[in-house]
């Protein structure tokens, strides 16, 4: 998995890059197949907003959170990634385990 993270008008220090990588460990947990992940951390005068944009096989997940502290942002965030790989995860099970309808033919 690439990960990159990135800052506005922020530097992304080791401590908040070891933060960002213990909480995005499990949506690793559940889901194997990510290909590549972005994380943009931004702060404006009182508003500190984390975005993630998780690139999966066929799809795009997108996620942003925001809140007074940054931390309590990435915290956030990652239960909402959490959330939605998860109801990707159970979606794509579902579909790939149904049998195949077929229709008889009637004969008469």
């Amino acid at each position: 998995m690439n990960l990159s993270i990135t800052g506005r008008h922020l530097e992304v220090t080791p401590a908040i890059r070891a933060y960002v990588l213990n909480k995005l460990a499990r949506v690793a947990r559940h889901f194997d197949d990510v290909v590549d992940t972005q994380i943009m951390l931004s702060v404006e005068r009182l508003k500190h907003t984390a975005e993630i944009t998780m690139r999966l096989r066929g799809k795009d997940i997108h996620c942003e959170a925001t809140d007074g502290n940054l931390y309590s942002a990435i915290d956030l965030l990652a239960d909402k990634i959490d959330r939605q790989v998860i109801k990707y995860k159970t979606k794509v099970q579902n579909h790939a385990h149904e049998p195949v309808k077929r229709q008889e033919l009637a004969v008469e």
